[in-house]
């Protein structure tokens, strides 16, 4: 969530925004007080992590292409004959 403050002394949080164009500057729709002007965020510490948790990206994906190639070629290496 992100504070919002006015120039007559007014707070509020707000979790989503609408960035628009009015009078020339970018502004958060919502974050309109009740004085008629446009409140600024305050800006908070740093950029917030994501971490990604989906199976597909985990740092066992090596053992699938082991057993599949496993499957594909057999007990024997890629450039080795078939005798």
């Amino acid at each position: 969530m992100t504070l919002y403050t006015c120039e007559c002394g007014k707070t509020r949080e707000l979790a989503k925004v609408t960035i628009v164009y009015r009078d020339g500057d970018w502004v958060a729709k919502e974050a309109e007080c009740e004085c008629g002007k446009y409140m600024d965020s305050i800006p908070t510490e740093g950029m917030p992590t994501l971490q990604r948790t989906e199976p597909s990206l985990s740092k066992n994906r090596d053992k699938l292409w082991a057993g599949a190639k496993e499957k594909l070629v057999g007990s024997r290496g890629v450039n080795e004959s078939f005798d």
